[in-house]
């Protein structure tokens, strides 16, 4: 059952209202807050730039989920710590917009049951977007040792490759963050420089001759891993986002423009032996 927890709202402006979640501490001079691990998902930045709006294309996986408000009583306003009896003309209301946001209580003007909110502020209830870890493939399989002077191969499943997006709606006004996968890099551990490229990488076939595949994911290792902590190098495969967002009105930029969300595994590599016969 997802947790319930309250952001207090008490600022209310010209018919326009404020308040703030505890995912959105800021953090920094960008005025935002850092990514957190949190089991399988990392949630995306939250803070808020001003680039252009990239739906990204491409089949994806997506969440709709509407705000609904509830009028808290006194007891319960009580037992949330915030203040009563509320300011003339309001009452608290609990908003929840579902799609894993913290439910949040809200002054809401008498009369017209919910108050009047902003995609921005649908943004902030949301906080971020679940991103998953897209966990590679290699060739040789990971277990098994590659060899000094031919090619690892990495990419991750074209199935897994596709955006994420998550939007919630109050009435009219909705708001919809979006990640999209860019770009694969292999960082190949013992201090060797990465290696990046577009896209998801191409499967290794190994019903094919190597001489008739060809990917631009590729590390080569020129030297074995004996000797190193565990015999083997300790490599990662790191998937960058470009994380959106797009609300009603025209609303719209960019939430953090390189995610990266890496995996990390082991590369044993093994000096290739040349094969000596005699006549």
């Amino acid at each position: 059952m997802r947790a319930l927890a309250v952001a207090v709202a008490a600022l209310v402006m010209a018919g326009s209202l404020a308040f703030a979640t505890p995912s959105l501490a800021a953090g920094g001079s960008g005025g935002g807050c850092d990514p957190y691990v949190d089991g399988t998902v990392i949630l995306a930045p939250c803070w808020f730039g001003t680039g252009t709006n990239d739906s990204g294309g491409g089949d994806g996986s997506t969440l709709d989920d509407t705000c609904t408000f509830t009028a808290l009583d006194q007891a319960q306003v009580k037992s949330l710590g915030v203040s009563w009896p509320p300011p003339r003309s309001k009452h608290w209301a609990l908003m929840d917009c579902g799609a894993g946001t913290a439910p949040q209580a809200l002054l809401v003007p008498n009369g017209t049951g919910a108050p009047p909110v902003t995609p921005q502020q649908l943004v902030h209830a949301l906080g971020g977007i679940d991103v998953p870890y897209l966990r590679p493939a290699t060739a040789p399989p990971r277990g098994r040792d590659g060899l000094v002077g031919l090619p690892e191969w990495f990419w991750v499943p074209a199935s897994e490759w596709h955006l994420h997006s998550v939007t919630v709606a109050a009435g009219p006004v909705w708001a919809t963050v979006t990640a999209v996968p860019l770009s694969l890099s292999f960082q190949a551990g013992a201090g060797l420089s990465p290696v990046t490229c577009r896209g998801p990488g191409a499967a290794y076939n190994k019903h094919k001759p190597a001489a008739q595949q060809q990917t631009n994911c590729s590390y080569t290792y020129l030297h074995p891993s004996a000797g190193l902590p565990g015999n083997a190098y300790r490599a990662s495969v790191t998937v960058t986002w470009r994380v959106t967002w797009t609300g009603s009105g025209g609303a719209g930029g960019v939430l953090d423009p390189g995610l990266a969300v890496p995996v990390g595994f082991s590369v044993g590599v093994a000096q290739a032996e040349a094969l000596v016969t005699s006549q």
